[in-house]
């Protein structure tokens, strides 16, 4: 049996700059770039601060929990199932994975199932609230004596993977993935055993088959012909007839024996036609505006000639599901109801895009009182168009957004001085950024050969030990290129910095199966048809996403640079990738439709999704005004997406408004942004209303006005005419439509749309016609290239292989915390060894009874500095300094709380005279929302040291935690359960 495992959450960090390896911990090291060019641009092949880590040796080698049959090349991640390759605290197993319509777990003897057809919810319909579909288990399938001391990844394709478990004596491989309500079994050494919880209720036993219910739920297991099944108490079993292949289906809920008895028998056509690869294939078509994406199945026989199988489609998939048609009954999942096909081997969807423009045009702000309002707010932005909010590479994309921003709208309106500080901007920040010079340790990009990834530095929220959010921080990135290469054409050749933008590109959703420098489609979930922010996704609920719309802006940002450098790989890439994801958050983050989060949820949207379900809540704030704003951010020309349903619009501003108990009074730019896709004269009505409303960090006022004043007078985007073109959109107010495109070449097109209207668009403009015409903008005019940076070109060669070419927040939370100082506590003396466990009462000693204490919420941010923290203090130590950093093995609990992070700091006092030599504050770690407790270690990585360590003579150690975010509190083992381990001897 496999031990409870904790169920430990991605930790939301800020980058660290140190490091050192002590007795296996990885602390990140401070060291020169060597650096490998990319056209005129560049990247570090040397660590220049903290790396992907995990159990055992996970950084140095990412593949030691794959067998030598997994695919060569970089391992996925980012996935539904990574906790099975990228183990964080349980080095034997993963987490449970969230297949749908089947949830998985992995044990010592087995693959568990649960068909998790019932959620548990949790909140309240104002405050924040979640509803899961937890993993509870039915059956689990095994060999009989299997005791592997571990699962590993035998093989992957585009939504399955296959987990291998061996014990020396008897093995046993299993493919499962999205959509399959099969799980494919081969086995050796014993007999095949379904153990099931409880006696099963059989309901048919015939032969190799075998069909029986438990916890409601019903199972077939079909055997090889000429083989049997035993049934003892809750054990089924059969020897296979010594042929060594099965596989057990979930069927759907059923009204009657008999359409059970027929499902079972239409299943069992295809039940040994296993399923062993999946792939994706997707054409975008301008023409029409079109976008079709097969999923294809392959499979092997493993007797009969069936070669088709049976799969369930998530309700983006069956909504636009093309040329063929899915039956009934449907699987109960996490994303709603799952339709079946039957005797397939691909599907087809067929979904339009609706296409994507850099920026409003300005028909509304263009002229008049409103111009000099614009002009004014453009002005103020001159002299810092970033107004960045910090170093790393999310807060360095936020400021390449904003001014991307400030850019385009200057040109629409002819303020040249404005663009052209933006776009300088823009320029000197990203040439540094993809200069990797020598001896540069900061805002440099590193690529690791042995994970295949692009890391930036500085780092943040786990982009770099976690491999988190990358396609959020490089969206920005590569946004904001676009922009630039629009006015600076010769900066964006592969001679110059082009190159590095692909490198960003591919690095979080490479779009090239045959560059193996990357995993293909890292951050996007192919099958489930949006991203996940988690690198390892190690969690109870599976993999995560809060803010969906900053993973739009990365696939917006690909059709835009795609569409300006000729690209069209890299914009069929972002076609793809925008078009599918536009459709699953309508779905999954919105249930625009009504039909997919459970009745008694009482939501109309969630702030994040999850592998069993979805919550009302962010990483970082219970307020809703961040829960629903931070799927609404940034506001760009290419998150029109958000304004498809103009009344559901309405529907989500409504339920704001109700929980926050009125308007908006922080990110009130963002929300009337949105506000302005339902209903842009109440946006424009509150914005006049409020001129002293503080910007979100990302935002300017410039661009709030333009966009909000512009929807005025456009009206609402028009989802029934398209064009073909892909920087192209249609927009109605009182029946009349205004037709809009968007031109970055250096020569006229003529855009058509669906309804044959046509629009002649001139090099570098913007121009309407319809209710509005309007031309305005010069690309042609804008800033020419500045002079290369004076650091010296990089000389170290690239690597043998070809150079590189997807809050939780993804917004950071406020940076401002009260201050506040921990409360004091007084321990006696302590004598003893190094290992210490925290004690009740404030000690740090000796082991006692197993016991608990509660930290406080947080109720706001407090990142890395204590507050109502519980402290526990060592005086009277006299120990040697042994080298390394402190070690320690936390027990920590938030129940069924979401978006807490327990954070600690070690403090030293090395002669007990009150002064802190040496001081540790660890990153915070943000909890899961399943009972029961998770570990956290110091893997999860310094936040900030200070000092130096040494002899402690009298000394005394203090360990303060405290909750750095979250609005709910938190339990802490302790007594026999929480341990600190002193670098001392």
């Amino acid at each position: 049996m496999k031990p409870p495992a904790p169920h430990r959450r991605w930790a939301l960090a800020i980058a660290t700059a140190l490091a050192l390896v002590v007795g296996g911990l990885t602390i990140p090291v401070t060291r020169a770039a060597e650096a490998a060019p990319v056209g005129a641009g560049s990247y570090t092949t040397t660590p220049v601060g903290a790396l992907p880590s995990g159990c055992g040796a996970m950084a140095s080698n990412p593949r030691q929990f794959a067998t030598a049959n997994a695919p060569a090349g970089p391992i996925p991640t980012n996935d539904w199932w990574s906790s099975l390759l990228w183990k964080r605290t349980d080095c034997s197993f993963s987490e449970p994975l969230h297949a749908h319509p089947i949830s998985y777990d992995t044990f010592t003897d087995g693959l568990g199932f649960s068909a998790n057809s019932t959620p548990t919810i949790s909140g309240t319909a104002t405050g924040v609230g979640e509803y899961h579909y937890p993993y509870v288990q039915d059956i689990r399938v095994g060999v009989a004596g299997l005791g592997a001391p571990q699962v590993r990844v035998d093989g992957w394709t585009d939504w399955t993977v296959s987990p291998h478990w061996s014990d020396g004596t008897r093995t046993m491989r299993a493919t499962i993935g999205h959509g399959l309500p099969f799980a494919y079994f081969q086995t050796t050494g014993g007999d095949a055993v379904i153990g099931t919880a409880g006696t099963p209720d059989v309901w048919s036993a015939s032969g190799a088959t075998i069909g029986f219910r438990v916890n409601g739920h019903d199972y077939v297991a079909y055997a090889p012909s000429g083989a049997s099944w035993t049934v003892a108490g809750g054990r089924i079993s059969s020897t296979l007839a010594g042929r060594g292949y099965f596989s057990v289906a979930l069927l759907p809920p059923t009204s009657s024996a008999t359409e059970r008895a027929d499902l079972a028998a239409t299943y069992g056509r295809y039940a040994h036609a296993h399923v062993t690869g999946t792939q994706v294939s997707y054409a975008y078509n301008p023409a029409t505006s079109g976008l079709t994406t097969t999923y294809a199945f392959t499979t092997t026989a493993r007797e009969g000639s069936a070669t088709q199988t049976v799969v369930s489609l998530y309700p983006h998939q069956w909504k636009s599901l093309s040329g063929s048609t899915a039956i009934t009954p449907t699987y109960p999942s996490a994303r709603g109801r799952m339709k079946v096909l039957t005797g397939v081997n691909q599907f087809r969807t067929a979904m339009t895009f609706q296409g994507v423009l850099p920026e409003l045009p300005a028909v509304g702000d263009g002229s008049g009182s409103d111009l000099a309002t614009l002009n004014s707010q453009l002005t103020a932005t001159r002299a810092n168009p970033m107004d960045q909010r910090g170093n790393d590479t999310y807060w360095t994309g936020k400021g390449l957004g904003r001014a991307a921003r400030i850019a385009e709208i200057a040109d629409q309106v002819n303020d040249t001085t404005t663009r052209d500080s933006a776009l300088n901007a823009i320029r000197g920040t990203l040439t540094d950024w993809f200069t990797a010079s020598s001896g540069k340790t900061s805002r440099v990009f590193y690529y690791d050969n042995n994970w295949g990834t692009l890391i930036g530095y500085p780092a943040s929220y786990g982009s770099d030990q976690e491999l988190n959010d990358h396609h959020f921080h490089y969206g920005y990135f590569i946004a904001a290129a676009a922009t630039l290469a629009k006015f600076d054409p010769t900066w964006a050749t592969a001679s110059r910095y082009g190159g590095m933008v692909d490198l960003l590109i591919r690095d979080a959703n490479n779009y090239q199966r045959g560059d193996t420098r990357f995993p293909y489609l890292r951050d996007f979930d192919i099958y489930a048809g949006h991203d996940w922010a988690s690198g390892h996704g190690s969690f109870g609920s599976g993999n995560n996403q809060e803010s969906s719309s900053e993973g739009m802006n990365f696939a917006n940002a690909l059709i835009q640079w795609g569409q300006v450098t000729g690209n069209t790989a890299v914009r069929d890439a972002g076609v793809f990738l925008y078009t599918t994801q536009a459709a699953a958050i309508q779905e999954y983050w919105f249930d625009s439709s009504d039909q997919n989060f459970p009745a008694a949820f009482g939501h109309s949207t969630v702030g994040m999704v999850w592998g069993d379900g979805g919550a009302y809540a962010t990483w970082f704030s219970g307020e809703p005004e961040m829960i629903q704003g931070i799927n609404l951010l940034p506001v760009t020309g290419g998150h029109l997406y958000l304004g498809n349903n103009p009344a559901y619009v309405r529907t989500n501003y409504a339920e704001l408004v109700r929980n926050n108990g009125g308007q908006p009074t922080v990110w009130q730019d963002i929300l009337w942004q949105f506000q302005a896709l339902g209903d842009p004269d109440a946006a424009l009505a509150n914005l006049r209303a409020n001129p002293g409303y503080t910007p979100e960090e990302g935002e300017s006022r410039a661009h709030t006005f333009h966009w909000i004043r512009n929807l005025a007078a456009l009206g609402s985007v028009d989802t029934t005419v398209t064009g073909n073109h892909p920087l192209s959109a249609v927009f109605s107010r009182n029946g009349a439509r205004t037709y809009v495109a968007s031109n970055p070449t250096a020569a006229p097109i003529t855009v058509t749309f669906s309804n044959g209207t046509r629009l002649t668009v001139a090099a570098g403009r913007t121009a309407t016609t319809g209710a509005y015409t309007w031309s305005g903008g010069n690309a042609s005019g804008g800033v020419p290239p500045t002079t290369p940076p004076t650091t010296a070109p990089p000389t170290t060669a690239p690597p043998t292989t070809a150079p590189p070419t997807t809050a939780p927040p993804t917004t950071a939370p406020p940076t401002t915390a009260p201050p506040t100082t921990a409360p004091p506590t007084t321990a006696p003396p302590t004598t003893g060894g190094p290992t210490r466990y925290l004690l009740p009462g404030g000690g740090l000693g000796a082991a006692g009874s197993a016991a608990t204490t509660t930290v406080a919420a947080a109720n706001g941010n407090h990142d890395g500095t204590p507050t109502n923290a519980q402290v526990f203090t060592a005086t009277g130590l006299n120990l040697a300094y042994s080298g390394g950093q402190t070690a320690f093995d936390l027990f920590v609990d938030a129940g069924t709380a979401v978006g807490n992070g327990v954070q600690v700091r070690i403090s030293y006092d090395l002669t007990g005279n009150g002064s802190w030599e040496r001081v540790e504050t660890l990153r915070y770690f943000a909890t899961d929302p399943v009972p029961g407790y998770e570990r956290y270690t110091q893997s999860t990585g310094l936040a900030s040291a200070t000092g130096t360590l040494g002899t402690l003579s009298n000394g005394t150690v203090r360990v303060e935690i405290w909750s750095a975010i979250g609005n709910n509190p938190s339990t802490v083992g302790i007594g026999n359960q929480s341990v600190v381990r002193l670098p001392y001897s």
